[in-house]
């Protein structure tokens, strides 16, 4: 298969191009390239991108950011940046997709343990997030039988938890992330929000 993963060069995405890279085709593309350059919070960039990738099996997207902040600190901008980037950013890159990648091809978006398990700082991110879920579940409904869409809820990634000060235990290996995007990919499901605890290692 062809697989375009956005948000290739980040964390995740480095590690899912290097799962994937040794059975299929990967094509990585993020907002400084270095293969294709996307900026999914502006939709004419994610057509050009789809233009450019030329027709791929499956999308993966691991990128898109929101905003994390106490509620009382955080302001319209911060909610509508939020919304725009990994929300809208991610409906988006599904909405393009039935004129951009083949048909029966599948759409892995990322969505997040935040949208179940929210902590304080992170209203923004749980509606993005609860919002990603909900999308996936309801375009799948629509798109039966062109596309299959599913998401991935990574949780705590070890990595950046220890990036962060904090115990590495309490997460997920990026690399046990990655087959979750893996099996969202490979195996016949849509309308699935895939948590990555419970992928294989």
């Amino acid at each position: 298969m062809r697989i375009l993963v956005i948000g290739a060069t980040g964390l995740l995405g480095t590690e899912i191009v290097r799962l994937l890279s040794r059975d299929h085709e990967v094509i990585g593309a993020s907002r400084k390239g270095p293969a294709l350059t996307v900026d999914i919070s502006d939709k004419a960039s994610i057509v050009a991108m789809y233009r450019q990738a030329g027709a791929p099996d499956a999308v993966i997207c691991v990128a898109g950011t929101a905003k994390f902040a106490p509620l009382d600190v955080l302001a319209d901008e911060d909610f509508a940046f939020s919304l725009a980037n990994k929300l809208m950013g991610q409906i988006n890159l599904v909405r393009c997709a039935p004129q951009a990648v083949k048909p029966g091809g599948s759409i892995t978006l990322t969505s997040g343990v935040l949208a179940l398990h929210p902590i304080p700082g992170g209203a923004a991110v749980s509606v993005v997030n609860a919002g990603v879920d909900a999308f996936v579940r309801a375009a799948a409904l629509e798109l039966a039988g062109k596309l299959r869409v599913n998401a991935v809820s990574p949780g705590w990634v070890s990595e950046t938890l220890q990036a962060m000060g904090r115990d590495p235990d309490e997460g997920v290996p990026a690399a046990v992330v990655a087959q979750a995007y893996r099996k969202c990919v490979v195996e016949d499901i849509t309308g699935q929000v895939v948590s990555a605890a419970l992928s294989p290692q």
